[in-house]
């Protein structure tokens, strides 16, 4: 019994933290087919929460006001992060570097409250001095870029890491200029984790309410802020129909983005193998 419980210890502990993690979710789900808004007994079957889901202008709205900013957070993230950590890996000194890269990362370690707040007193400060911006869509994306680029920053960097630098040397060796280099090379080579962190960043953002809490204005809400008001009021299915298509679709794209950072990674090892068997070829030729 003992042994059964050693060697079988891993896969019990690991079962629980799953059981722990999705069962809530598996839970909303469920009861978000309930025909009744009772959430301790399932009554029966019914859409009636998806109908109601599909006629609540607020849930719809606050939808596509997230996408829009999750969309447009993303790209924004996608593209700082990817210059700040060429620069932080392949600059090693410059002027400023520790400050640089210590601001770059604070968002990573500094509660979503503090930053809200700080963005908060920025946007009055600057809309008092010059009357713009609003707050509204803009300073939401740009709370969400903030701590978008962070996270971004940290997956591209960590693949320039790893990346082979003599690619890089042979390009320039052969007359490539540096932005060349960046554009033919090195982008395509990080292109991978470029699209990771622009998911973590659509991710990031789409999930937020602290930030959005903070820098929103009148007639601005985001799908998380409208159900964080629906859930304090109580109880609501219709939340739960919001959350179960949510999940969903995220499945179904993190499941498409590895299935097909995997068909990329097998075609480009044969990419290799075919160019190391060419290569061999030549060598016994001569």
């Amino acid at each position: 019994m003992k042994q059964l419980l050693e060697k079988h210890f891993g896969k019990f502990w690991l079962a629980i933290v799953f059981a722990f993690l999705y069962l809530p979710l598996l839970f909303m789900i469920v009861f978000s087919f309930n025909s009744t808004r009772q959430d301790a007994r399932f009554t029966g079957f019914s859409l009636r929460w998806y109908e109601a889901l599909a006629n609540d202008s607020r849930i719809v709205e606050g939808f596509f006001t997230s996408l829009k900013v999750a969309a447009i957070t993303g790209t924004l993230s996608a593209v700082l992060a990817t210059f700040a950590a060429f620069v932080l890996v392949r600059y090693r000194r410059f002027l400023g570097r520790t400050i640089f890269s210590g601001m770059v990362n604070a968002p990573l370690v500094m509660p979503e409250v503090i930053i809200g707040l700080s963005l908060l007193l920025l946007a009055v400060g600057v809309q008092n001095a010059f009357g713009w911006p609003e707050r509204g869509l803009l300073t939401i994306i740009v709370g969400h870029t903030l701590l978008g680029m962070a996270y971004g920053m940290v997956v591209i960097q960590s693949r320039l890491l790893e990346m082979n630098r003599s690619i890089e040397e042979a390009a320039m060796d052969l007359g490539a200029r540096p932005h060349q280099v960046f554009f033919l090379i090195t982008l395509p080579n990080i292109f991978q984790a470029i699209l990771a962190a622009f998911l973590l960043a659509f991710t990031l953002s789409f999930d937020d309410v602290v930030i959005a809490e903070f820098l929103s204005g009148p007639g601005v809400s985001t799908l998380p802020q409208v159900i964080f008001g629906y859930a304090r009021r109580g109880i609501n299915p219709t939340i739960y129909a919001a959350a179960t298509l949510l999940i969903v679709t995220v499945t179904i794209v993190i499941i498409a983005y590895a299935v097909w950072v995997a068909r990329s990674t097998r075609r480009r090892e044969r990419e290799i193998q075919a160019a190391t068997r060419a290569e061999t070829a030549a060598l016994a030729g001569t």
